[in-house]
């Protein structure tokens, strides 16, 4: 994992890279899961919502981690 990350002249720590990374990609999958019906089957949408959301932040976080794409 990086540590910071330039953009635009300032440093930004490397999480928001993977935090915006995971937005589009939760976006899909929600938009997917929606269109099934999953949400109807769980008790509190919301809650597993976010839980998606941390799996997939915290998946690309541990993917980029060193030994992974050597």
């Amino acid at each position: 994992m990086l540590r910071e990350v330039g953009l635009f002249g300032a440093l930004a720590p490397s999480l928001l890279l993977y935090f915006l990374a995971a937005i589009p990609l939760f976006l899909v999958i929600d938009r997917v899961l929606s269109r099934l019906g999953a949400y109807r089957l769980v008790w509190h949408p919301g809650l597993v919502r976010f839980g998606l959301f941390v799996c997939l932040f915290s998946g690309l976080v541990l993917c980029s981690g060193p030994g992974w794409f050597q």
